[in-house]
């Protein structure tokens, strides 16, 4: 025995505690000491041990040497060996009778799934070429997603690829009880379900596992262990011998049992939208004279795809037939953000009350950033929102949001980038506003504006590197923006949080941060401009001016009325002149002379859309004077650009050579690559006028060069217009086609009315040799 307890690396009391022993027992069985043991100790020591058959037969023929079977009494049961037979295997032998049958009724409604269902095909394949080995599968997904009911749907689909068995245990991971079942209480159950006898059943943990793999050696076994709450839980319960298939189903995403084990893992998301579509009409339509596409469609939002939701509503839908569905989904519209209209007739059935099984699994710090989400107007969160809202470290927020993910709380839908589907939302929201005090939850929201308004001048300043910034209040204490280290990582930033910050400056207004809401507006109003957000730039900018009205702060009113001024003309809205005109007045007020150069610069940019072309060189020229007045180099120099462009709409070519000539110079120094970028195309415009096709060609490709450093599209689709006319009139007529048609692209991404008229052009170039 010490020969094979020392192979194993067991110590004594290793393999006592396996086999339900005493280490003195051991010891003394080692050292030939004390009484013989019994046949009952003899097999005990063989399943702790694993034995090999070989090594099975061996070790019992020494415990018969040792005198066993002499001590061999009723105690021992039926399956002693005669004294003069062959001694008995250890552990039971196989049992007689139907093999076990455990799995539970399938859902008779189930429906889609099918590329889940195809990857848990996959590993029935897996399991062929594998026939040494056991095969772990790992369903994990957010509660309330399906992950049970795909599992069960699964396994009695190829239940008859297991003819020795299958066995199901729920772990109560998750469970309104809050104590998951014990792996010993599991494997019970198992041992229960093949029929051993209870006396054969050792004590000690550890030899109960031995003696189920034991059992399960060599059996074409399928085993689902469903609702585990981590890896420690789980593998206990996994056979030791080839032939089963184990599939189990958690919350959490049991890495663990991935990177140690090599289980595979298959993760479980919130159908698409037809699937859960489908879904709720399964179960709700029954009976019913007709269907309502809008209410189910609106239905199948608000339940944000879950599918125990959708079963809820479902229900009531099919328990009250006369309610139309259009009247269920205006109840679940009146009780948006909440969770009081997906409640079920227990717990099993009510969304509330599963989400809370995932919450309580939590710790402290996760739990209260879980809270603390439910302020955050979404749709996404970084480590370093989540630290300012929650008021801790960064690295504290990672850990905390990698939490949630592992609990399915939360999904990392993009590196570093974590999204709670509506119903958690709404459920941490309850929790927030149930736990935390209204001054606790305004400090939060506060922070998280900080946060974003001062990590938002940080990008601004990259990419406009030569504008004064916005002034800002101080940050609350500890919180910080991110760290932007280029122009790169700033248009990045802008890009990655743009459904963040309007969705913020939203929140800000609503909750009364004023002075947040306007600065924020005005640090992100560029990077909508040049993205081509209009749209959205109007909105934020109607919210800007609100707030600064009720703050009666000029400037905050001034940038306001400009930048709406601004996103108007480019709408071509007939409110924008009023905007401007306000702005401008305003700027005047405060003695701001850089920011009513700006409004010059717009108003002139308005009269040239309308034609005004004089109008828009006389604002032009108010705007050098004002910019060289306030000794602004890189005001001065796009004044000159806009001058010199002026003079090309009025025809005068060589004043526009003459004005953006002298702006060049300046705007390469102060290294504007955007105003640089939009003079050249100046350059450009008036040297193809003039018949110098080379050298306008040249301009036009130096200010595509200089453009694709800024990220603004709408520019680069004019540059790439008059690059076109150029080609085309110097006879490259597919070329001009290619510019034309990559402009056409932009504009349209953009939703630009120009892109109309370029596209008309465009048919006219084709079947007409007629260039835009």
């Amino acid at each position: 025995m010490r020969r094979l307890r020392v192979a194993r690396r067991l110590t004594q009391e290793e393999l006592a505690e396996r086999a339900g022993l005493s280490s003195r027992s051991v010891g003394e069985i080692e050292r030939g000491r004390g009484r013989s043991p019994r046949l009952r100790t003899v097999k005990l020591l063989a399943t702790a041990l694993e034995l090999t058959a070989e090594e099975q037969a061996e070790f019992l023929d020494a415990g018969r040497a040792a005198g066993w079977a002499a001590r061999t009494g009723p105690a021992d049961g039926p399956h002693r060996a005669a004294p003069d037979g062959p001694a008995s295997p250890p552990g039971p032998p196989s049992p007689p009778g139907p093999a076990p049958a455990q799995l539970p009724m399938d859902v008779a409604d189930f429906v889609g799934r099918e590329r889940e269902l195809a990857r848990l095909d996959a590993l029935l394949a897996v399991a062929a070429e594998r026939p040494t080995a056991v095969v772990v599968g790992v369903l994990s997904g957010p509660a309330g997603v399906g992950k049970t009911a795909l599992a069960i749907h699964w396994a009695q689909r190829v239940r008859d690829a297991f003819p020795d068995g299958q066995l199901y245990v729920n772990l109560r991971g998750f469970d309104p009880g809050g104590t998951p079942l014990g792996p010993a209480d599991a494997i019970r159950g198992f041992l229960d379900a093949f029929a051993v006898p209870p006396r054969q059943i050792p004590a000690a943990p550890a030899a109960q596992v031995s003696l189920y793999r034991t059992v399960a050696a060599d059996r074409r076994l399928l085993v689902i262990l469903d609702n585990a709450a981590d890896a420690d839980q789980v593998r206990p319960l996994l056979p030791g011998g080839p032939g089963a298939l184990v599939l189990v189903t958690s919350r959490d995403t049991l890495a663990g049992l991935v990177v140690a084990d090599g289980a595979r893992p298959l993760a479980v998301d919130l159908p698409e939208p037809a699937e859960a579509r489908r879904l709720f009409e399964r179960r709700a339509l029954a009976g019913r004279p007709g269907a309502e596409p809008a209410a189910v469609d609106r239905i199948v939002a608000r339940c944000a795809r879950l599918p125990l939701a959708l079963a809820i509503v479902a229900a009531r839908a099919a328990l009250h037939p006369r309610l139309s569905l259009s009247a269920l989904a205006d109840e679940l519209d009146r009780s948006a953000g909440s969770l009081d209209g997906f409640a079920g007739p227990d717990h099993l059935t009510d969304v509330r009350a599963v989400l809370s099984w995932s919450y309580r699994a939590l710790g402290p710090p996760a739990a209260r950033l879980f809270r603390f989400l439910g302020l955050h107007p979404g749709p996404d969160v970084t480590a370093g929102a989540a630290a300012a809202l929650t008021g801790t470290s960064v690295r504290q927020a990672r850990l905390a949001l990698a939490e949630l993910a592992r609990l399915q709380l939360a999904t990392e839908h993009a590196p570093g980038r974590y999204a709670l589907h509506d119903l958690l939302r709404s459920y941490s929201g309850e929790l927030v506003r149930a736990a935390e005090p209204e001054p606790e939850r305004r400090n939060a929201v506060r922070r998280l504006l900080d946060h974003h308004l001062h990590t938002a001048q940080c990008a601004d300043r990259l990419v406009h590197t030569h504008r004064p910034p916005v002034a800002l209040d101080p940050a609350a204490e500890g919180v910080t923006g991110d760290r932007l280290p280029d122009r790169d990582a700033a248009l990045a930033w802008y890009a990655a949080e743009r459904a963040v910050l309007l969705a913020l400056i939203a929140r800000a207004e609503a909750d009364g941060f004023d002075r947040h809401a306007w600065r924020l507006v005005a640090t992100v109003a560029d990077f909508l401009s040049g993205q081509g957000h209009w749209q959205e730039m109007i909105s934020a900018h109607e919210i800007a001016l609100r707030a600064a009205r009720r703050l009666g702060d000029g400037a905050g009113k001034a940038h306001a009325h400009r930048m709406l001024g601004r996103a108007y003309a480019i709408q071509g809205h007939p409110d924008a002149y009023e905007h401007l005109t306000r702005a401008l007045d305003l700027f005047h007020d405060i003695g701001d002379l850089g920011g009513a150069g700006l409004t010059h610069r717009n108003l002139a940019w308005m009269f040239e859309q309308e034609g005004h072309d004089r109008t828009s060189l006389h604002h032009n020229e108010q705007a050098l004077a004002l910019f060289r007045q306030a000794g602004s180099l890189v005001g001065e120099a796009r004044a000159l650009n806009a001058v010199g462009w002026d003079h090309a709409r009025l025809g005068d070519h060589r004043q526009t050579l003459a004005h953006c000539g002298r702006a060049i110079p300046l705007l390469e120094r102060l290294g504007d690559r955007h105003g640089a970028a939009v003079t050249w195309d100046s350059l450009g415009y008036a040297h193809h006028h003039l018949g110098e096709l080379d050298e306008a060609a040249a301009c036009f490709g130096r200010a595509l060069a200089a453009l694709g450093e800024t990220g603004d599209r709408y520019n680069r689709a004019e540059i790439l217009v008059h690059l076109g006319d150029t080609r085309h009139s110097a006879g490259d007529h597919d070329g001009a086609r290619g510019c034309w048609r990559q402009a056409l692209d932009i504009l349209d991404e953009l939703g630009h009315p120009d892109a109309d008229r370029v596209r008309t052009a465009l048919h006219s170039a084709h079947h007409r040799g007629v260039h835009p």
